[in-house]
């Protein structure tokens, strides 16, 4: 089969996206409701596990059962002569690059000599059946001579390298005032964050194409198809132009889509059998397969004057980038960068280490970096109130960050930071009420309706949290996104690159184009690589970039449509307005319809959107390194069983830093959401790893919040502030309540237990008080 053939059930980005209804409320700032909201919720939107294709092969893959060990010898005989096989493919396959990486060409398609971490792949199998691919998977025959592995990043400095480039990744000494001022008052705390999955409720799948011109076609869920194609290419051995990626329906994304986990396989299986090779993994294989949350061990001292104002932050931040580089650099950047905090440090010595072990691979996750240094500081920030006889949140007013401060980057703060504000509102916010002490409550026990516990034994605790993010790339990354709109009669259609992942690209499009030009029917392209690169869909990005670039493109066609109407007038096109549907004036002599003034005509433009350039930290931690920010601050009310160590988040409320809210029931969706994966970072999501195994990849040992779990949300306040370098002056959403929730869990639960709670999740003993 050639990639002229059929293949059925391609989803969105796969197939353009139905037309806005007009009786709905369109533009930007309503709750323009998701074209693919009704099928998804349906169960009918087609996802990549439900491709298929004539002559369809099944492909497996063969995974490492040690964390480190050489390769002394691969058999694939046994299983290459099974019937209905028709190809197996190892390291010895791949015609092109040996090595691949986003930012370190480090991570070998297949492990050649080393294994370096437990499920790296070894091999992989096409066959006619998928239970014969997994027969003939563990028929091949591997011999390993098993290495200790390295598993301890304190000790990964001075073990042998597991990489010829060593174990040490990256090393960022940040230096800013006096290192030698010391405070009144000192704390000190040692913290440890443990290793967050994913976990895509949709497991990854994906189906390969040969192509005519010997390259091929990949339909999977990608987020950043632009680079998934390069570095494939180079693997392959092909000219980008020869390997096209087509995005399937993203089942949800927050990092893990990054990974070539299933490319590389099935793009050298659809090669070399000359058919349409299709692999869906286990649940299993997705706790191996993709990266998870850098595990982050911090030490961290505070230094403050007497009336608790901040004068010095020191501190020691590890990361565990496992045994790949990936992108743990650039989460290293964020990590020192805000090491202190959304307040104002005139001091601070700060040192981070991204290093090499042979433990699962890290990387992208939602508030990378932010999120475990929040975590540390504001236990510090609570050790400090503590020591001064301060209320915790008092203490973090006296110290808030506001727009002219600078970072401990030595950056200035040039986008709005209402971090007093936040702060004020959720202090302010009406606490939910108290449970009464009767059998007929018993279900708001911490342990549920079944759980033992008795309510004499529950302490109520209430935390608050600061946070913040960066949004888009940093460090000197080139951010560009281009965007085409065409109009057609009263139909406009947006192509871009930029993939939908459920953050509401798509939906922001169509709101975007009916604002500009008073279009009621968007349709949104699929996305695939021949269309310009838009890159990654993460930190805000494709709000910013994407939706600038869809912005200029359609203001583009806008004046394509208006420079007709005004020269017949005589006057300017900037004296014409656009709105509910209408062209007038400024002085009422004109007005007709868009549908009129559309009729018949074919317009279209591109645009790109570019914001301003970032720089390197340098040798000290210092530099421009960030485009923008993003602030948050969250009350966390919590109830205890001090004797089970069981715990109950009975509300998280949250102010946020938003700038614009483009689209109120999306902003709320995506505020619920980040504040639940908090909660689960904070309570329950941690990745179990003895001696660098993955022990019980499944859902069943990894446990999700469920709508059970999750506590009233009350958002207290939206603060719109525009950010005036962002278009329409928006900011991100998701990844701020992420970063904050989970320290304002911990310091909640401080507050319940007077235990120091300095380890996230937070274990069931940690939250045991002793009579």
């Amino acid at each position: 089969m050639t990639s002229g053939d059929a293949v059925t059930a391609t989803p969105a980005g796969g197939t353009p996206l139905p037309p806005a209804v007009s009786a709905e409320p369109h533009g930007l700032g309503t709750s323009l409701r998701p074209a693919d909201a009704l099928a998804k919720s349906q169960g009918t939107f087609p996802y990549a596990a439900d491709l298929w294709a004539e002559g369809l092969l099944w492909a497996a893959v063969l995974r490492a059962p040690h964390p480190h060990a050489r390769i002394t010898a691969i058999d694939t005989e046994q299983a290459a002569a099974m019937p209905g096989v028709r190809s197996v493919v190892t390291h010895e396959d791949v015609p092109g690059d040996a090595t691949h990486g986003r930012t370190v060409a480090d991570r070998p398609a297949f492990a050649r000599d080393v294994v370096r971490h437990y499920g790296e792949p070894i091999a992989a199998v096409a066959a006619d059946h998928p239970d014969t691919a997994r027969l003939a998977v563990a028929a091949i025959a591997v011999e390993y001579e098993v290495l200790e592995p390295v598993t301890d990043p304190e000790k990964a400095f001075e073990a042998d390298p597991i990489h010829p480039d060593g174990n040490l990744v990256r090393h960022i000494p940040l230096r800013y005032g006096d290192p030698e001022v010391t405070g009144e008052v000192v704390v000190e705390g040692l913290y440890r964050i443990g290793r967050q999955d994913p976990a895509p409720i949709g497991a990854e799948a994906g189906l390969a194409v040969p192509r005519p011109d010997g390259g091929v076609e990949i339909y999977t869920a990608s987020t950043d198809p632009h680079t998934d194609r390069d570095l494939a290419a180079a693997c392959f051995g092909l000219r980008p132009e020869q390997v096209k990626v087509v995005v399937t329906g993203v089942p949800g994304a927050m990092g893990d889509r990054e990974d070539l986990s299933i490319q590389l396989p099935l793009g050298l299986l659809a090669m070399k059998t000359g058919c349409p090779v299709k692999l869906a993994v286990s649940r299993e294989e997705s706790f191996l397969g993709h990266a998870h949350r850098h595990p982050t061990l911090l030490r961290y001292r505070h230094h403050a004057d007497s009336g608790g104002k901040l004068l010095k932050v020191e501190a020691q931040i590890l990361l565990d980038a496992g045994a790949y580089a990936d992108t743990s650099a650039e989460v290293l950047a964020a990590a020192v960068s805000f090491a202190a905090g959304p307040y104002v440090v005139p001091h601070a010595v700060i040192d981070g280490w991204a290093v090499r072990t042979n433990n699962p691979p890290s990387g992208h996750v939602r508030g990378e970096g932010a999120m475990q240094v929040c975590a540390a500081y504001e236990g510090q920030m609570d050790k400090l109130a503590a020591q001064l006889g301060l209320d915790p949140a008092e203490l973090r007013a006296r110290n808030v960050m506001a727009t002219g401060d600078l970072l401990p980057t030595g950056q200035t703060v040039t986008c709005p930071a209402p971090v007093g504000e936040l702060l004020r509102a959720v202090r302010e916010a009406p606490l939910p009420a108290l449970p009464k002490d009767s059998p007929a409550a018993d279900w708001l026990l911490p342990g549920g309706p079944e759980g033992a516990g008795e309510p004499s034994a529950v302490r109520r605790g209430v935390g608050h949290a600061l946070g913040m993010v960066h949004m888009l790339g940093a460090e000197g990354t080139d951010e560009v996104s281009t965007a085409t709109v065409k109009v057609n009669g009263p139909v406009a259609t947006v192509m871009c690159a930029a993939v939908e992942t459920g953050q509401g690209f798509a939906t922001l499009a169509r709101q975007i184009v009916q604002e500009v030009l008073g279009v009621d029917e968007v349709y949104v392209a699929s996305v695939d690589t021949d269309q310009p690169p838009a890159g990654p869909g993460a930190r805000g990005r494709h709000t910013w970039v994407s939706g600038g670039a869809v912005e200029r493109a359609a203001k583009m066609v806008r004046t394509q449509l208006l420079q007709p109407l005004a020269a017949k007038f005589g006057m300017s096109t900037e004296l014409l307005s656009i709105a509910d549907g209408k062209i007038t004036s400024y002085d009422g002599v004109l007005s007709t319809t868009v549908v009129e003034a559309l009729e018949g005509k074919e317009l279209w433009a591109t645009a790109q959107c570019r914001p301003h350039p970032t720089e390197p930290l340098d040798d000290t931690g210092q530099g421009d390194a960030f485009v923008s920010l993003a602030f948050a601050a969250v009350r966390a009310v919590v109830d205890v069983d001090i004797e089970l160590g069981s715990i109950r988040v009975v509300e998280l409320a949250i102010a946020q830093d938003v700038g614009r809210v483009l689209n109120p029931e999306q902003v709320r969706g995506r505020i619920e959401a980040g504040l639940t994966q908090g909660l689960g970072a904070a309570l329950t999501e941690h990745l179990r790893v003895a001696r660098g195994v993955v022990r019980h990849p499944d859902f069943t040992a990894y446990a999700l919040p469920t709508a059970l779990d999750a506590p009233a949300i009350r958002i207290v306040k939206l603060i719109e502030e525009r950010d005036v370098v962002a278009p329409f002056g928006a900011k991100s959403v998701s990844a701020v309540p992420v970063v904050v929730s989970p320290a304002a869990i911990a310091s909640a639960v401080r507050a319940a237990t007077g235990r120091p709670v300095n380890r996230l999740p937070i274990r069931p003993q940690a939250a045991v008080t002793t009579p």
